[in-house]
């Protein structure tokens, strides 16, 4: 059953419950990813270590690299 016919079938028993309808798959995605990064820099931070920007840091050195 993939994911879309299983909130198929939640949506489906919700209304016939008389239950609110639950959210669509993929409707907070972008605040779990968000949340996790936020925590785990938080994380870093008690540990006493820097901050690192990993993908920002990998851009630069792409962008300065020599053609």
């Amino acid at each position: 059953m993939s994911i879309t016919q299983q909130h198929l079938l939640d949506a489906y028993r919700a209304r016939s419950l008389g239950e609110p309808a639950p959210p669509a798959p993929g409707t907070h995605d972008r605040q779990v990813v968000r949340e996790w990064r936020d925590q785990r820099r938080f994380r870093v931070v008690l540990a006493g270590r820097p901050v690192r920007h990993r993908l920002r840091d990998a851009l630069g050195r792409w962008q300065r690299r020599p053609t």
